[in-house]
């Protein structure tokens, strides 16, 4: 099915073409981002964008913006692993420099530093990827 202009008009109860293109030029990247990290609507920061851990909700019980357009698959997994991996390294080079630490001992600690970090750091970096995929209009945002 094809959706029209006036189809959207009529449902979004806009007043004219004006309203549409204001709605899609001021919507700033920095504050979607930061609304993302906080798990939060995009488009209005006070709703809540998870349900849970990871899994996204379908709309925004504030604003009514819907959140199924969002793709953010893999995105937030590969840059959270980056993220650890740029961090892991220098540390575990300290620790060995300077404390002469034993394997075993290095492997726990950092091992478990690794996994509280990226539990931290998941659904953040997943909210601020879904904000910037509302802020750049992307898969019909």
């Amino acid at each position: 099915m094809i959706i029209t202009d006036k189809d959207y008009l009529i449902n979004h109860k806009c007043v004219g073409i004006k309203s549409i293109k204001e709605e899609k030029t001021n919507r700033s990247l920095k504050s979607a981002m930061f609304f993302g990290w906080k798990r939060l609507c995009p488009k209005c920061g006070q709703g809540e964008l998870m349900s849970s851990y990871l899994k996204v909700r379908l709309g925004c019980s504030s604003c009514s913006q819907d959140f199924h357009y969002q793709r953010a698959d893999d995105g937030p997994a590969y840059i959270t692993v980056l993220i650890i991996g740029h961090l892991l390294v220098p540390l575990i080079l300290f620790f060995y420099e300077f404390f002469r630490l034993s394997p075993l001992i290095m492997a726990i600690s950092l091992s478990t530093f690794a996994v509280l970090l990226a539990l931290y750091l998941l659904p953040r970096i997943k909210g601020a990827l879904i904000g910037l995929q509302w802020a750049k209009q992307m898969h019909g945002f």
